[in-house]
This record gives C-alpha cells, structure tokens and sequence, in this order.
C-alpha cells in the first residue's frame, strides 16, 4: 500500500482534484433526491427514523405481535399531560385550572398532520380527560346512569371540587386520571402515528403559554415523546458538538505542531472523511437513525489518529536542507504497514456489529467501517500530497530538530517526560504487571455488577423539562410507562371465557396481588375494573364492588356499560367472542430493568398461582418493545465483540507472523475493554446502547497503538539488537507519537460533556477513556511484558553472532 502514498506525493494535484471531486459528486448525489424531487428517481431523499421500535426487523416476532394486537385492542401510544397546582388549596381542581384542562383537550382534538401523504392526528374518542369520560352512578336500584363527568367546565370551585369527588368514587380513574391525593390531573391523548408526538408537545405548549396565571403547572411526556424529541435535536447537537470536538483537535494539533497550515489538511481530511461516509449512507437508501446519527462522532477521531502519526513523524524527521520527498517516503515506509493493518483491525471491530440482530446498529457498524477506510485513503494520500504542495516559507521553524538546543532529538516538554518516564515500565516489569493482574480482577469484579437498561427519557438531561415531567407524574400517578400482557384462552374449552366470573375474579386478584408486590407497577386496569364498577353502582354500595356470582349477571353489567358515552372502551380490554383479554399496566418507570422485572414477576406469579381456566399470556407495548430489542443488542454485542476479538488476533498474528507478538498486541485491549466496564459496572452506570457500541472502539483503537508500538519495536530492535536500547530509541518518536494521539483526540473530544443529549455525553465520556487507558497500556504494560519475555519474543529478530 505505500505506492498509494508515494503516488499521491508525486502526483499532488491529481491526488487533490480526484479527493475534490469525489467529495462534491458524493454530496450532490445525497441531497439531490432532497433538493430536486423525482429529478434522480433512482435515489432516495434522506429520511430520519428515530424510533427504538425500528431497534428491531420489521418481522420480528415481537414487533408483528405488537402491531397485530394494537389492532385488535384498538390501542395507541399516548402523549400525557399532566396538571399540578401546589398553590391553589383544592389543587388544579378549581373552576379556572378544570376550564384550562376543557380547553386544551378540546383543542388537542382538532391537532391535525400530514406524515408521509398521509393525516395523522390525535384520536379524540379515545382520549382520557375529564371532559371525554363518564361519571358512573347509581340512578336507582338496578339501574346505572352515565352521563359526562365535565360536560362543560365548572362555574365555581364547588362545582370543581364534585367533579373531583365523583372521579375519586371510579376505581378505573383513581391513579390513572386523578391523583390519589385528589389534586393533580393526568390527561392522555392517543396519537395515530407516533411521528407527531413532539409536534403534538409543541402545540399543546403553545397552548398552555396563552393560559392565565393560576399557579398550574403542565408538564408533558411519555415515550413517544422522548423518542420523537430526540430525533429532533440529535441532528441539531450533532451540528454543534461535532465541529466543537474538530475546533478542539485542531486547537491541541496546533498547540502541538505549531503550524496552522500544517495541521489544516488533517481536519480537512477528517471531514472529508465524514462527509463522503454519510453521502454514501444517504445514496444507499439507508434511514439515518439515532445509531448512524453518531457515526462523525466515531469517523473523526479514527481519522484523526493515522493523521497524528504522519504528523508526529514527519515533524520529527523533517529539517530544510533534505530533499523533502525522501522524507515523506521515509514517514510513509515507517508508518503504512501498522496504518494499513489498523485500519483493518478497527474496520473489522466495526463491522462484526453486522452480527448484531438490530438494523440500525448493522448500517451503522457497516458505515462506520466504511468510513475507516476511506479515512485511511485520504490520510495516506492527502497528507504526503499536500507536503509535498507546501512552500519551504511555510515550514519555517517546523521540526522537533530544528526546536531542539543541541538538534539532535525532541526537546520539547513531552519528549523529555517520555525520555525520563518511559523505561520505568522496562525497569519495574514485575511490578506493572502485578498490578495490571490487580486491576484486571477488580475490573472483573465491576463487570459482575453490570445492570443492562435503557430508556428513551433518560436520553435527556435531569433538569430537562421532560425527565422533570416524567418525574413529576410518576410520582402522582399511577405510571406514565404503558405494558400490555395478552391473555388468551383455547375456544374449545369455554364459552365467552373471559365472562366466566371465576377468571374476573382471578384477574382482578392478579392485579391486586402484583400492585402490591412491585413498586414500578403502579396500577393493572383490566376488563374486570369495568365489570366491578357497574356491579357496585347497580347495588349503590361500596361492598358490591366485586365480580357479580354468575356469567350472566357479569353480561348484564357489560350490557349496561354499552350505554356509556364511550361502550367501545369494553373492547380496548377483550375481543368481542371474549376469548382474549388484555391486562394494561401502568408502570412509575420505562427502564428497560424494570420492565424485566415486572416481566419475571408476572411469570413467576402464573406459575405460582395457575388460573381456573388455561391462558397463554404474551407481553406487547413499547416498553417491552423496548426491552427485546435491549436484550438482543446486549447479546448480538457480546457476540460481535467476541466475533471481531478473534478476527482481530488472526490480523494482528498474521501482521508480526507470530502469535506470541498476536496474543501481545490484544493485552491492551483486554485491560481497556476491562477496565472500562469495570468502572461502569462499579460507577452503576447502566449498560446501554451508546456503552454497548463503544466496545467496538476500544477494539479498534487499543489495537490501535499497540500495533504501532510493537511494530516500531520490532524494527528498532532488529538494528539495535538488544532491549535496552531498543527501549530508549522507542520512547523517542514512537511514544510522542501515541502520546501525541492520546491527548489530542483524548481531551479533543471532552466538548462532547457539554452536549445536552446524554448519548452525546456518554460518547465523549467514554471516548476520553478509552483512548487514555488504550494508549497508557500500550506504553506502560506492552514494555514490561517485553522486558520479562524478551528471550523468547525477540528469536526471530536477533542476528546470530
């Protein structure tokens, strides 16, 4: 591969033209479709898919459950608002904050969108809101009236404060609609199309904002809305962080290598990189998701670090009297072969995430790798061009020798540390490596306390308006968070099962049960609730609120409930034949743990407890929908990470055409990969999508600089032909070099922690870490397993005497 850098020094100004054009014919090709439509029908516009739903193949058994029973249960995602008001001493049950609430659903039914050619909007018979349900009564013995619970809003706090009483008399509303205190209210608002969900915060904000000072307050949330919200702002943050992280690089770059103009071609390079990369995601009809939105994130610090290494030697070797040619082939010859065989290595650890079974992380470890090599192509062809384009003014006073007192070697603060601090691992390699054991155990350790979860609302910052609305009405409600668990029953064994009052009764224990032994399950709701509620308002007292003795007695409490305002609300908890039922949870959080736990718990509780007549039970919502696709992540990583370790050793073993030197150069990324998710695993850090992938960049970028290291070793040592000064000559320009990289793209991308978006933090956090631990094992453990198995690693390099 060096003739590809020899080529590009040579021909400059074909090697710029050919980088040029590419770039530009690649980005006209992605936004056409968007500028001009059905001008190139062959392409695709860009589209943006921000839903977790789609973590998972369109045929995935889950999500084709999911989708058949939404359909059959009629059931929708919710946008929910909840009303609190601290200030007012009947809370936000007074005739000002209830004519607020009438007027927000009343406009919240007329919301309107076009999606995809087609309307989307709120459901209106479907929402719960205190003008949209029933107040259930007794109208005489045997007789059940309903009428609106808020037909028009309350003229008087009195007025207000029955409709509060009577809400609190209806177990269904009870937790769900009102709090249990009596004071705050919950409104949920079914949405067609999940894509809508921020647009619908938005409106009804704008809202909310023309409302008159009563001491209220709305706060909104739900999944859909997080997962539309992040969807808006990734692309703006992206925007802002990305550039911030390059400004940063090349604000260290200069600090470094002094010379503006210098270092310009790196950060052009890497952004020519990040650009051709998405051009081609966009061109290939593939979605921009939250995954691939990340991919400059990942793309630029792999770009920059071969960048790094050209730099760092060519300002090592570089002095005005050579022939500058000569020198540049000199830097490409040290450098193309661990440039080349890092670059596979970081490709493969980013394509072994096509093992993974989610769509989105498969584009995106396939674009990243992608990227890396065309990273790799500018960087060996753009850098050797364009030193060879410079004039000799622009590299005046450039050069580790020409800065030197004695020019002879680096004399800079970091090359006197690494000179004075470098052979200590040599000289104390029984030490480093006990406590490199130590930490490996500790880190083990860490790794066992590991808790694997995600949820969308913690994609946002704790003072974020929405993870405060979420905070707020989990703690007031019954649960924001919905699950639904399907119950079914074979038609041969019963008739209408689900009208048999020893099931009901069954169900109605189960919730009560369950309620009670999880705190994350704040209420069960089921066809039971309905039939209880019309059994009591029949008899007019509170002890008839229970499950009538006979099925027909359990028919004539459904028929009455037919004569509601809302009867189809029967058929959003059983099918019409009563064969199959649903059970919907409320849950005070949407960790995918949590989730898992109620799951267990729902499993354990059947086993335990068999029903009178034999179910099958199935789980379907987001927030399972959301754990499945956490749980085969988790897995296909932990097989992709595995997948790509082995291909990585092949890689690394056959690059020193040994496996000891192999097996050497994966010790760094043992320790970083362990010391990482030790931290996390003792920090409580959850285990989510953004520290999952980061497992690929350890590979890559660990291997990274041990490759580097090794190979530089094993050429010195061949003419030195013996460890110590091998040692010495390596903690020269070699070492400045990994540690130039270290803190450039290290630090570099600390910008990130200011990102508002915790994905984009965690990233930053994580990238930090790993390039530091990554670059501190090469340069401290590599040399003291050297220094301790020399003998035996150096018998193919030492000459015979």
């Amino acid at each position: 591969m060096l003739w590809v850098s020899k080529a590009a020094a040579q021909r400059r100004k074909g090697f710029f033209v050919f980088s040029l054009a590419i770039t530009f014919i690649l980005t006209a090709l992605a936004l056409a479709p968007s500028v001009t439509p059905g001008g190139l029908p062959f392409l695709k516009p860009l589209t943006i898919d921000t839903d977790p739903e789609n973590m998972l193949p369109a045929d995935a058994p889950v999500r084709v459950r999911h989708g058949a029973l939404k359909s059959v249960f009629d059931i929708y995602d919710f946008v929910v608002v909840g009303v609190v008001n601290e200030k007012h001493p009947q809370g936000v049950f007074n005739a000002r904050d209830l004519s607020h609430v009438k007027m927000l659903t009343d406009t919240a039914k007329s919301l309107s969108y076009e999606r995809d050619g087609r309307s989307a909007g709120i459901i209106a018979a479907d929402i719960i809101a205190p003008s949209t349900v029933d107040n259930i009564e007794t109208e005489s013995l045997g007789a059940v009236s309903f009428s609106w619970l808020m037909a028009t809003p309350p003229e008087s706090d009195g007025d207000a404060a029955r409709i509060r009483d009577q809400m609190l008399t209806i177990p269904m509303y009870k937790g769900t609609m009102i709090s249990d205190d009596g004071t705050a209210l919950a409104l949920y608002y079914p949405i067609s199309d999940k894509s809508i969900s921020y647009a619908v915060e938005q409106d009804l904000r704008a809202l909310i904002d023309t409302f008159e000072a009563t001491g209220a307050s709305y706060h909104i949330t739900g999944l859909p809305v997080a997962e539309d919200r992040f969807g808006s702002e990734m692309f703006f943050q992206m925007a802002v962080s990305a550039p911030l992280a390059m400004l940063f690089v090349f604000g260290l770059l200069w600090l470094f290598f002094g010379h503006v103009r210098i270092i310009l071609i790196s950060l052009l390079a890497a952004m020519a990189s990040v650009v051709c990369t998405m051009a081609l995601l966009v061109i290939s009809g593939q979605t921009v998701h939250i995954m691939s939105s990340m991919i400059p994130i990942f793309i630029i610090p792999i770009a920059v670090l071969d960048d790094i290494h050209i730099l760092s030697d060519f300002y090592d070797k570089y002095t005005p009297g050579r022939d500058r040619l000569e020198i540049v082939n000199e830097v490409m010859a040290d450098l193309w072969r661990p440039m080349w065989y890092t670059t596979l290595t970081t490709a493969v650890g980013f394509a072994s995430l096509m093992l993974t079974p989610i769509p989105p992380v498969q584009v995106f470890g396939l674009f990243v790798a992608i990227g890396v090599f065309v990273a790799w192509f500018f960087t060996v062809t753009l850098l050797p061009a364009y030193f060879m384009s410079l004039p000799d003014k622009a590299l005046a006073d450039f050069g580790a020798l020409q800065k030197s007192d004695r020019a002879v070697r680096d004399q800079s603060w970091l090359g006197r540390f690494l000179r004075t601090a470098g052979p200590y691992a040599g000289h104390h390699a029984k030490a480093i490596i006990v406590i490199s054991l130590v930490l490996v155990v500790w880190a083990g350790a860490g790794i066992t306390k590991i808790t694997v979860n995600d949820n969308p609302i913690k994609w946002f910052e704790r003072s974020d308006q929405i993870r405060v609305a979420d905070r707020i009405i989990n703690e007031q409600f019954a649960g924001s968070y919905m699950a639904y668990l399907h119950l079914s029953a074979d038609s041969g064994m019963s008739d209408a099962p689900f009208k048999n009052p020893e099931l009901l009764r069954y169900m109605a224990k189960m919730s009560t049960d369950l309620e009670a032994e999880s705190a994350v399950i704040g209420k069960i709701s089921g066809l039971d609730d309905i039939v209880a509620t019309v059994h009591r308002e029949l008899f007019n007292e509170a002890a008839a609120y229970r499950i009538p003795d006979t099925q027909p007695a359990v028919a004539q409490t459904l028929l009455m409930y037919e004569n509601s305002h809302r009867p189809d609300d029967i058929w959003t908890f059983v099918t019409p034949d009563f064969q199959e039922a649903i059970l919907w949870f409320q849950l005070k959080s949407g960790d995918n743990s949590e989730m898992a736990q109620v799951e267990i718990l729902v499993g354990d509780y059947l086993s335990r407890n068999p029903p009178p007549l034999a179910l099958a039970s199935e789980w379907f919502g987001l927030t399972y929908i959301n754990l499945v696709w956490q749980d085969k992540m988790v897995s296909g990583m932990l097989k992709a990470f595995l997948g790509s370790f082995i291909v990585v050793l092949i890689l690394t073993t056959l690059l020193f055409r040994s496996l000891s030197w192999g097996v050497l150069a994966m010790i760094p990324l043992v320790l970083t990969v362990s010391l990482i998710y030790g931290a996390v695993g003792w920090a409580g850090v959850d285990y989510d999508m953004p520290t999952a992938v980061l497992s690929s960049l350890s590979l890559g970028l660990a291997v990274d600089y041990a490759i580097h290291f090794l190979t530089r070793t094993r050429e010195i040592f061949r003419t030195e032909q013996a460890w110590e000064p091998t040692l010495g000559k390596m903690f020269e320009a070699p070492s400045r070099a990994i540690t130039r990289n270290v803190i450039v793209v290290g630090v570099g991308f600390l910008p990130l922690l200011a990102a508002n978006l915790v994905p984009y933090r965690t990233v930053g956090i994580l990238i930090t870490s790993i390039l530091i631990l990554a670059g501190a094992t090469s340069l401290i453990v590599l040399p003291a397993l050297i220094s301790v198995f020399q003998q035996p690693l150096f018998r193919r390099e030492r000459i015979p005497a």
